[in-house]
């Protein structure tokens, strides 16, 4: 497997309290049942507006973010939608809707993006069972996410990112959607490899204090004949069959292994038929740290009007050898001068690694951090907390014996 050394990247400076991203839960109701999910589906958990306030604002007491991260459950359910939408935007926070799409209509979007809604991003894939898709593989399935890309960029100016939860025999379509990605790079903003994980009960035992803990009422528990092991560095592989260039620029690492890749972030310059270079870890450094002098907090999504700058985005170029290599790549066309350079990200998460120790291995600085009784919480791993009062602990099979 290709190995990938974390120093050569820029390690992104997010943290718990200064961050890029917050998540909101406003529902645990989901209208459909993707096998990679970590949230039971209830269908009577709605949160009422004040109690989403105060989730909010421990975000705002505790944690400084750039945008606020609309999930759940599906936050489309939510009756107050619109109005948990205009109350994150008039605290000024970008309100991101994490969404399936499945209720989503020109009407409800024309009504968010007047509430202030700055972006979604859609979770599609193949093991969600979705109503007329069932059965259709990754690559059918991107007529369904061409539908919501037009859909945003017909409303004008609302950011577009899909997910894709990657499993065992879904990996090798990564490729084709990175190539889908690039086709459609002029409304595709940023495009998400969510890699499959569950509880192993073969490895390790679950602990709260002394006593050992039966997983088997968490949702994210099974007894998996898929690997749940599968490394960033592998997909980053795979991609490279198609883009032999295609190199992340920053990273998050884990928080018990710092040479691990939690996220894995690229950033690609190209137009609909051609990718011209990547950033580099000094253009990606430059820009993070440029927008949090200037706006006090790290950036998440910004505008698909800024995407279409990637020509200005080339002057990074003075600093970053790789922009350099992209800004000779693009003009050894001089009729590029008339075309337009669009930006788009690629990234990959790798969720919690059940190291050989039996520790837990979460995403060191993640952006997915959620309110529960007043603290804030891993999102992954909040079914734990619903159901125990705290987060288990982990050990190797037999490891008391």
């Amino acid at each position: 497997m290709l190995r990938l050394n974390h120093l050569d990247y820029y390690r992104l400076p997010w943290n718990l309290a200064d961050n890029s991203i917050s998540w909101l839960e406003p529902t645990f109701k989901c209208n459909l049942a993707c096998d990679g999910c970590y949230r039971r589906n209830d269908n009577n958990s709605h949160k009422p507006i004040d109690v989403i306030r105060e989730e909010l604002e421990v975000f705002n007491r505790l944690r400084k973010c750039d945008g606020v991260s609309i999930a759940g459950g599906d936050p489309l359910t939510h009756p107050e939608i619109v109005e948990i939408v205009r109350i994150i935007k008039e605290m000024k926070m970008k309100p991101i809707v994490n969404t399936n799409g499945l209720v989503l209509t020109r009407e409800l979007l024309a009504e968010l993006k007047k509430a202030g809604v700055y972006g979604f991003t859609f979770h599609i894939d193949s093991k969600q069972g979705r109503p007329g898709w069932k059965n259709k593989n990754e690559i059918e399935l991107n007529e369904l996410r061409y539908h919501y890309a037009r859909m945003l960029a017909d409303a004008k100016n609302i950011s577009c990112a899909f997910n894709s939860t990657v499993y065992e025999d879904t990996m090798q379509y990564v490729p084709e959607l990175v190539k889908w990605a690039e086709k459609n790079i002029e409304i595709v903003q940023v495009m998400v490899f969510i890699i499959y994980r569950a509880v192993n009960n073969e490895k390790v035992d679950f602990y709260l204090g002394p006593k050992k803990i039966d997983m088997s009422q968490l949702v994210y528990n099974e007894e998996v004949k898929e690997r749940v092991d599968i490394q960033a560095e592998e997909l980053v592989e795979l991609i490279r069959k198609e883009y032999p260039d295609f190199d992340p620029c920053a990273y998050l690492n884990g928080s018990e292994k710092p040479d691990s890749f939690k996220w894995l972030l690229t950033g690609r310059l190209g137009t609909t038929n051609k990718t011209y270079g990547y950033m580099g870890k000094k253009a990606m450094e430059i820009v993070q740290a440029f927008h949090h002098i200037i706006n006090d907090r790290y950036l998440a999504y910004v505008e698909p009007k800024m995407t279409r700058i990637g020509k200005t985005m080339l002057l990074l170029g003075a600093f970053d050898k790789r922009v350099r290599k992209t800004f000779f790549n693009f003009y050894r066309n001089p009729l590029n001068i008339f075309r337009r350079l669009h930006y788009q990200s690629v990234m990959i998460i790798q969720p919690v690694d059940f190291l050989e120790d039996g520790r837990q291995n979460m995403c060191d600085g993640c952006p997915d951090i959620t309110v529960w009784d007043g603290k804030l919480v891993w999102s992954c791993r909040m079914e734990e907390l619903m159901s125990f009062g705290y987060n288990v602990r982990t050990y190797p099979k037999d490891f008391l014996n």
